[in-house]
């Protein structure tokens, strides 16, 4: 006989506190149950079941054997589960964290597509700029730029973007340019407000060299399109990713602030929680962001 099956035979029979109930929930014959049981007694050489007329119990020998059998059981459940899961059209709500800027340039214009693909998925997309906690508030997933601080989060690499200082042709005009690193100290910077690190920009010199940048900013703002707003106004010089200052750049409304520096690249990423499996939709709409972007290198935004 299947050692599933004797299993489970035992295991109802003990949940149910007796053959005829056990044999209701598998829905087969009260004796096919009990040949079931005494199959896999006779096969570990071990009484699992004290039987009287009123009552069934297990025996200390029997009780110990349910409590692993019942794991075995529940992990046989949860492996079906995750096959008939894994073959399903993905559907439900699908909730995504996104830093403002990036979401409402460049995920917003593209959802449309992936819900007449998946008309099935339903998207709340939450734009902020703070860092979230995927699992305690209730995130399938989140899209964040540059190092992932959180390595107990899976990652799935999008497209890579790049990182520069550019100020307006007008702040040059006024205030001079910098041609180093140390210059910046004399200028006016604009600062992204939410960042970890607080007003500190990490760049890389000419020599390869990583250097901090501490000097204190004119202006902080919590949202990278106002620093660009505020940067194309000539309020001074940020420090932006090629997504955001990508047009602006083209049309010539701001400029390299030293362009002798190393360009810096920073990775643009899907994050979900840990788990033995991906959720269709989740997984789903992972693979759509990497075709969407597949064209989008670290200078074409």
């Amino acid at each position: 006989m299947d050692r599933l099956t004797e299993m489970e035979a035992f295991a109802t029979v003990v949940d149910q506190g007796g053959f005829t109930d056990a044999a209701k929930k598998m829905g087969i014959s009260k004796s096919a149950v009990s040949k079931h049981v005494s199959s896999l007694e006779a096969r570990l050489g071990a009484r699992l079941l004290n039987r009287t007329t009123r009552r069934v119990s297990p025996t200390e020998i029997g009780l110990a054997y349910y409590d692993r059998a019942r794991r075995v059981l529940n992990d046989a459940g949860e492996a079906d589960a995750l096959v008939t899961s894994m073959q399903s059209a993905p559907s439900g709500l699908l909730r995504i964290s996104v830093a403002t800027d990036f979401g409402v340039n460049h995920l917003s214009p593209v959802l449309g597509d992936f819900l007449a693909e998946f008309p099935d998925i339903t998207v709340n997309m939450v734009l902020n700029n703070r860092y979230v906690e995927l699992i305690s508030e209730g995130f399938d997933m989140a899209v964040r730029i540059g190092e992932l601080e959180d390595s107990t989060l899976r990652a799935r690499k999008l497209t890579d973007t790049t990182k520069r200082m550019i100020a307006a042709p007008s702040y040059f005009q006024k205030f001079g340019r910098p041609t180093r690193i140390d210059d910046l100290n004399e200028h006016k910077l604009l600062h992204y407000s939410n960042q970890s690190s607080g007003n500190v920009w990490k760049v890389t010199a000419p020599s390869g060299e990583k250097r901090q940048v501490r000097t204190a900013g004119w202006l902080s703002v919590n949202d990278g399109q106002s620093l660009l707003n505020a940067c194309i106004a000539g309020l001074g010089i940020a420090y932006l990713p090629s997504y955001l200052y990508a047009d602006a750049m083209k049309e010539g409304l701001v400029e390299d602030a030293i362009p002798d520096l190393p360009v810096e690249t920073q990775g643009i990423y899907a994050v979900y929680p840990p788990g033995r499996f991906t959720q269709p939709k989740v997984r789903a709409f992972i693979d759509f962001l990497v075709h969407a972007f597949a064209e989008r290198g670290p200078q074409d935004w």
